[in-house]
């Protein structure tokens, strides 16, 4: 490692270090829960009614419960979570959905992995989810919901 790629990882572990002592953060991360928790169930609720429903496809229907999913979780960190941040209205949306739709390629490849594998589609569905919900808490403080100086 050269002295630019020690200088580089020494100063985001002090930043990391710093942003892990703040008890803000730590709220904000509850928040952030809380409405994925609502997220999650409204995610789910969704799924199921497209694929037993509708028979829809599980990626199809999966692709609906996001957009559902989606649009709830930005309103309510919008409105709760990172109230403190707020920005124009159109712009974080716009950084907030482009967040979630890299977050849901993760989220569709892991659920179709572990539908191949054969784990039942919900509960699949129910995995990916949590599996990439910290990728897209960081991805929504750090860039949708970050606060300008």
């Amino acid at each position: 490692m050269n002295e630019r790629d020690a200088a580089v990882t020494a100063g985001l572990r002090a930043r990391a270090g710093h942003a892990l002592r703040q008890r803000s953060n730590w709220a904000q991360l509850a928040k952030f829960c809380a409405v994925g928790a609502s997220g999650y169930i409204v995610n789910l609720l969704v799924y199921v009614a497209l694929l037993d429903g509708a028979d829809l496809h599980y990626r199809l229907a999966a692709t609906g419960s996001f957009l559902v999913a989606v649009t709830n979780n930005y309103l309510w960190n919008r409105l709760w979570t990172f109230r403190r941040d707020r920005g124009h209205f159109g712009h974080q949306g716009l950084r907030f959905l482009t967040v979630s739709v890299i977050v849901y390629v993760g989220n569709l490849a892991i659920l179709t992995l572990l539908v191949e594998l054969g784990v039942g589609k919900i509960v699949a569905q129910a995995i990916a989810i949590v599996l990439v919900t910290p990728a897209n808490f960081i991805g929504n403080k750090l860039w949708s919901f970050r606060r300008r100086h």
